[in-house]
């Protein structure tokens, strides 16, 4: 997949287009990349994803405290890589490119520097500025710019149709199954070891503190979970905590997210980890003392080294 951030002398054969957020990359979306593949083989053209970034929510300054992505762009370029995608073409979204009408950003951009030859969107594609251009404004602009379009149906999953939307609300409620269901993966999220107050290292249970670098990424719910680590090209099983560690400080709020390697005792301070959420164990809880919570995270370290055997 070669990745454009600039669409000067572009060159791709016969391109065949989809655009879209794409956050998550998920079943869904996969349909959509599926048919775009296949209609570029037949037009003996290439495949091409457009997508913006940032978020224009994040440089509209839009309710950004509510804002919740599945990936940032550098686990939405991995993603897309895996897929067979041939271009991804990435513009930059700015307050002035939000200033441009539906039918400015498809004559500009769609026609004069992409030369789209085939559009494909899904059953929902709605941009432009305010998201008011849909499917019958890109079938008349279609006509008007001689290129062909095509819409989707959605993709269902035990007759639900599958959504970005629907899985951050799997994950909210800590639907591990349902959330990898929907995305063809395990959840993951991607962050730097910092410094913690090494109180787990006290009881046998040393932890990496994972902080996550943007505010929006959408984190499981609270709680302990079986999980993948990634860093290095190294693969470990580890637990996961995220919440507030009510045992150790009572009177914090903050939420907090750190992992526990299995049969890892190292330190990485400053190194960039991965997390895949395999399994949720249970709800954070309250314990009487350090002895209660060092009884409990024996217990469930048995339960995930048993799940991790299977």
């Amino acid at each position: 997949m070669i990745i454009h951030n600039c669409l000067e002398q572009l060159k791709i054969i016969n391109p065949v287009l989809t655009i879209g957020v794409f956050d998550g990359v998920h079943q869904g979306h996969l349909s959509i990349l599926n048919r775009l593949k296949m209609l570029a083989k037949e037009k003996n053209g290439e495949s091409v994803v457009l997508t913006l970034w940032p978020h224009p929510r994040i440089v509209l300054n839009k309710d950004v405290e509510t804002l919740r992505l599945l990936n940032n762009i550098e686990e939405k370029q991995f993603l897309l890589s895996k897929t067979g995608i041939d271009h991804l073409i990435i513009i930059p979204f700015t307050k002035e490119f939000s200033q441009l009408t539906a039918c400015e950003f498809i004559e500009e951009y769609l026609v004069k520097k992409i030369h789209v030859k085939h559009l494909v969107v899904g059953y929902n594609h709605q941009f432009g500025k305010d998201r008011k251009a849909g499917y019958e404004f890109l079938k008349d602009c279609s006509e008007k710019f001689g290129f062909d379009i095509e819409k989707l149906d959605a993709k269902l999953i035990d007759a639900e149709s599958v959504s970005s939307t629907k899985i951050r609300e799997f994950l909210i409620d800590g639907n591990l199954e349902m959330a990898k269901k929907y995305l063809g993966y395990e959840y993951f999220v991607s962050g730097n070891v910092v410094e913690g107050n090494k109180i787990g290292r006290t009881i046998g249970f040393p932890t990496a503190n994972i902080k996550i670098p943007e505010p929006w990424k959408q984190i499981p719910k609270d709680g302990v979970y079986a999980v993948r680590v990634q860093f290095n090209n190294g693969h470990f099983i580890g637990m996961l905590n995220i919440g507030t560690r009510p045992t150790i400080e009572p009177e914090m709020k903050l939420k907090n997210m750190e992992v526990h390697i299995l049969d890892f005792n190292e330190k990485i301070y400053n190194q960039t980890v991965t997390i895949s959420f395999v399994h949720r164990i249970r709800d954070e809880k309250k314990f009487e003392g350090l002895d209660e919570l060092t009884t409990q995270l024996y217990k469930d370290k048995e339960q995930i080294q048993k799940l991790f055997s299977v």
